[in-house]
């Protein structure tokens, strides 16, 4: 048995999704023969709570110049972060030389409102590409992975940080030790971490295990977090349930002992404790669930292909890699995978193959049919595509439960 990346202690695997290729690897057709796999395969320690991978995926094979994700494609994420900076700026700048730094900054989506306020800031953006279009918008952008080594670099040309902020990022880095380190000496005395992604209490509850793939390395709980965050003398004092991500967790960390612990981390801890987030059983009854949400999927997708309609994938998410290869899906049964992000389209999905198709193509042919991947936005999506359902089309969920939206 691999050994956990938080205390150390054997973590026993209970889910096997079979080989996976990279989540967000869209390529072209040159580079099928030469597609990395890997086993996609998920543990939990009973030591210290944390769900994990057991087998890890190098970074740069994630992140790098051609990375897929931008988050700024999306206006009600583009909220989401204004309203982070706001409440940063509000609550955590109160220091004369105020200095925000943001790991996994991705295209500027949120430190754009913390540079036009004109606050000191710096972004770190591994994946090249994406950091370039932040820089274009005149914030301060670097292009490295954060560690301990660099967090020392960076105290020594800005100085120390107020906020150190990460969104759906934090669970993407296997070495937590060094981050957490290099945190630590990188905020000042009060200084705050705040960070937030995927919670595990509601892939739990929807059985979404689309949020499991290669980038995620961890899925977050509060009991897990404060296990590991105690380790570096921090502690949990406020927790923040969001519904973006399908379901996310925001936590707020400090130097122990220098801030007030709110009834939140209590009242989410004594919820997880009745969920069962700490018990093995909880994950074994998980795989169960997932692979009948596997089976029933399938059969709705193959009975609609027998009844000669039209299915397309909609969203070429990083979730739809985990879905479209744990379930064997095809092109006989989507034909192809519309999507709004022009550096995905005219490629093909990682593993199948699927190709990947603009919106206009969408909009120009309807399908009967649309299987959507990205259920995390639907909200936005069923806005912006009542021309579908007037056109008779219908949705395919699979979280929290598969079925046609009616």
């Amino acid at each position: 048995m691999p050994n956990c990346l938080v205390c150390e202690n054997k973590i026993e695997p209970f889910m096997s999704f079979g080989k996976m290729p990279i989540a967000n690897g869209f390529l072209i057709p040159a580079q099928f023969d030469n597609e990395y796999f890997f086993e996609l395969k998920v543990g939990f320690c009973a030591e210290c709570y944390m769900v994990q991978l057991t087998e890890h995926v190098e970074q740069e094979k994630m992140f790098h110049e051609n990375y897929a994700f931008f988050s700024s494609t999306s206006n009600w994420m583009s909220k989401h972060f204004k309203n982070v900076a706001d409440m940063i700026m509000s609550k955590y700048l109160n220091s004369e030389s105020p200095f925000v730094v943001e790991i996994g900054s991705n295209d500027g989506i949120m430190l754009k409102n913390i540079a036009s306020s004109g606050v000191p800031h710096l972004g770190i953006e591994p994946s090249s590409n994406v950091a370039q279009v932040a820089k274009a918008k005149g914030i301060n952008t670097i292009s490295k992975f954060f560690n301990e080594k660099l967090a020392a670099s960076i105290v020594q040309e800005y100085g120390h940080a107020d906020v150190f902020y990460g969104a759906n990022v934090m669970c993407h880095i296997s070495y937590l030790h060094s981050i957490m380190t290099g945190i630590k000496k990188l905020l000042k005395p009060n200084g705050t971490l705040i960070f937030e992604d995927p919670y595990l209490g509601d892939i739990i509850d929807k059985t979404s295990y689309d949020q499991i793939y290669d980038e995620h390395v961890f899925y977050f709980s509060v009991s897990a977090i404060k296990k590991l965050v105690e380790q570096h003398d921090l502690e949990i004092v406020n927790v923040e349930k969001l519904s973006v991500h399908g379901g996310s967790m925001r936590y707020f960390i400090a130097n122990k002992d220098t801030r007030k612990i709110e009834n939140s981390v209590t009242e989410q801890l004594e919820i997880e404790k009745n969920i069962g987030i700490h018990l093995k059983p909880t994950y074994e009854k998980l795989s169960i669930s997932i692979e009948k949400s596997k089976d029933k999927l399938l059969r709705l997708l193959k009975s609609l292909k027998e009844e000669g309609k039209t299915v397309v994938g909609y969203g070429a998410t990083s979730k739809s890699t985990t879905v479209i290869n744990y379930c064997g899906i095809s092109d006989e049964l989507i034909s192809y995978i519309t999507d709004t992000t022009p550096i995905k389209q005219g490629k093909y999905s990682p593993g199948k193959h699927i190709p990947i198709r603009t919106h206009e193509n969408f909009t120009a042919n309807y399908p009967d049919y649309a299987l959507l991947f990205a259920w995390n936005h639907s909200q936005e999506i069923f806005e912006n595509e009542r021309g579908f359902l007037k056109n008779g089309g219908k949705w395919i969920e699979y979280v929290p439960k598969v079925g046609l939206k009616e």
